[in-house]
């Protein structure tokens, strides 16, 4: 969900460039907002480290060297006279200063609580508190209350569906009164939708609302995927025939041929809110205030103190007249983490509001981060990690397991995939069908479905190697969008799959590297399914094929009849 912050017009001028221009000073605080690491400050960070270093070493060796006096003229330790006591209160500070500051990850993640944690991973949702509910909706307790009774409350408008978990107490109760209050409602039944064996609790508050039920998906495993020196087993969640055998197939070949090999070219999730100032002039201040080295190093501390995992890696501005666009981009651990970015995105732009009193918030999110959009600057830069991911495919494989020839596919990926794509004016989709292997794998894994429209970006390259009798194949993926803690993930079919990829959970041991672990899998079975579907298109069976394992056998024409 997009928020939308407006902040009031400052009562006083606009500060002038030259005081807009420099390091980041303390600013005076609400009891409601959280303290951050050099709010109180009065010189940039790296000026006041160094002058704390120098001030314990200093005093280190002067306190030193007066021991070692008093040893030699027998002159008790513990007489002290002033100099030595501003000594050692100097030692005692800058240690204290230099233990918190360079320390601050250590504490936090020693301090911060696995529930504070969690909010990093909820849907986006959660970023903005539900509204409280009026007075005159003040909701009885309902569990002691017959199924009828309540039934009939919702469908006059008396119960509000969208309260009945917290009303009833029950999840599964409250989900089988909401089906039946709209099957009254609407005249319609959902009998082919399945209520029972489902836990309706473990999406309360994170996954779905007012559910009446869930849907059945079928998932295939194809391979094993020997990506990287490892097999992999892959999961696909699909409705689409054909899709999971050839996919199999691709696998086999790459097997046969040694395997395939991938490499995460970065990991940054990103978020760019927009904010507005009254000139352009006035927005161009921020933005070189920004891209200002210094001033970037103190808002890292800042944009990193919102978790344990973020960890904010640059700022890529845009200004549009009088708006200007702040990218921020950062890695996120094991979450896919949008709302752990829009934490930190927000907590900046809390501080430098100080500096910038004029600044109006028109959103915190602006679409050039960009998200479940196609866009050029994910095409280009990249968000969520980029993978690319090639395989060296046998001649002998290409003729015995996929039934074509290295210069058929070679001719078929130039002209469908590159140039084709380029007549359709295709943005990031120079590609067979890497979306149908994306959705599958993102389905069965518990990923944002909606997310496949950025992770499907995809240049698929084929090209006739050792003399022209072998195939290199690669594709290339800048914006797979993947995580494995948060949201989807941790419902049980979802989690069974991820563990089945052994990438379940987050890595305890290196943050991070389950996640980028899922996205190069992700691109190794994309590489995969493109070789099969273009061996199919380069030997004439793509029909025949869908017409084996895409058409049901059974006789519909007396369903069809009733």
């Amino acid at each position: 969900m997009e928020t939308r912050r407006r902040f009031p017009p400052p009562s006083c001028t606009s500060p002038s460039p030259a005081s807009t221009l420099r390091s980041l000073p303390a600013a005076p605080r609400s009891s409601g907002d959280r303290i951050q690491a050099s709010d109180a400050l009065p010189i940039p960070i790296r000026h006041t480290n160094l002058l704390f270093s120098l001030l314990f070493v200093c005093s280190i060796v002067f306190l030193m060297r007066r021991w070692r006096d008093k040893v030699r003229e027998s002159i008790p330790l513990h007489a002290v006279d002033l100099s030595e006591l501003v000594s050692i209160i100097s030692v005692v500070a800058s240690l204290i200063y230099l233990i918190s500051f360079f320390g601050i990850a250590i504490v936090q993640s020693i301090v911060s609580s696995h529930e504070d944690e969690v909010d990093d991973f909820l849907p986006d949702s959660k970023m903005t508190p539900s509204p409280a509910p009026s007075s005159d909706l003040a909701m009885p307790v309902l569990a002691g209350r017959e199924d009828e009774d309540i039934i009939a409350a919702v469908v006059a408008g008396k119960t509000p569906s969208y309260a009945l978990e917290s009303a009833i107490g029950d999840c599964h109760r409250a989900a089988e009164i909401r089906r039946e209050a709209i099957r009254r409602i609407s005249g319609r039944g959902l009998d082919g939708l399945p209520l029972e064996g489902f836990d309706y609790g473990s999406i309360l508050g994170q996954c779905c609302e007012m559910p009446v039920g869930y849907v059945q998906l079928p998932v295939g495993i194809a391979g094993p995927l020997i990506l990287d020196g490892r097999e992999h087993y892959l999961p696909m969640a699909t409705t689409e025939g054909c899709l999971v055998a050839s996919t199999n197939r691709g696998c086999k070949a790459i097997a046969e041929s040694g395997g395939a090999a991938s490499v995460v070219l970065r990991d940054a999730m990103t978020r760019a809110p927009v904010v507005r100032f009254l000139t352009a002039a006035r927005a161009a201040e921020l933005k070189f205030f920004l891209e200002e080295p210094t001033n970037f190093d103190n808002l890292s501390v800042i944009f990193n103190r919102s978790s344990r995992f973020a960890r904010l890696q640059d700022i890529q501005c845009a200004l549009v007249g009088r708006n200007l666009y702040m990218r921020f981009c950062c890695t996120t651990g094991d979450a896919m983490g949008m709302n752990m970015v829009s934490k930190g995105v927000q907590n900046v732009l809390d501080y430098i509001q100080n500096d910038f009193p004029d600044m109006d918030v028109i959103s915190l999110s602006g679409n050039f981060c960009s998200d479940k959009k196609p866009s050029a600057v994910n095409w280009i830069l990249g968000r969520g990690k980029s993978v690319v991911c090639e395989a060296v495919i046998k001649e002998e494989v290409v003729k015995k397991v996929l039934k074509t020839s290295v210069s058929a596919l070679v001719e078929v990926n130039t002209i469908k995939n590159l140039a084709g794509s380029a007549i359709a004016g295709a943005l990031g989709g120079f590609n067979a069908h890497a979306s149908n292997i994306v959705s599958a794998i993102f389905i069965a894994t518990g990923q944002d479905p909606a997310q496949n429209v950025e992770s499907s970006h995809c240049i698929t390259m084929m090209e006739a190697v050792n003399d022209g009798k072998d195939l290199h194949i690669s594709v290339t993926m800048p914006s797979i969008e993947v995580g494995t803690v948060g949201g989807g993930t941790q419902l049980a079919s979802q989690s069974a799959c991820l563990d089945l990829l052994g990438v379940k959970g987050a890595c305890m041991e290196s943050p991070g590297a389950n996640a980028r672990l899922l996205a190069t899998i992700v691109a190794g079975s994309v590489l995969a399914g493109e070789l099969s579907l273009m061996s199919a298109l380069a030997a004439g069976q793509l029909v025949k094929s869908h017409m084996k394992y895409n058409r049901s056998c059974k006789d519909t024409s007396k369903a069809a009849s009733n």
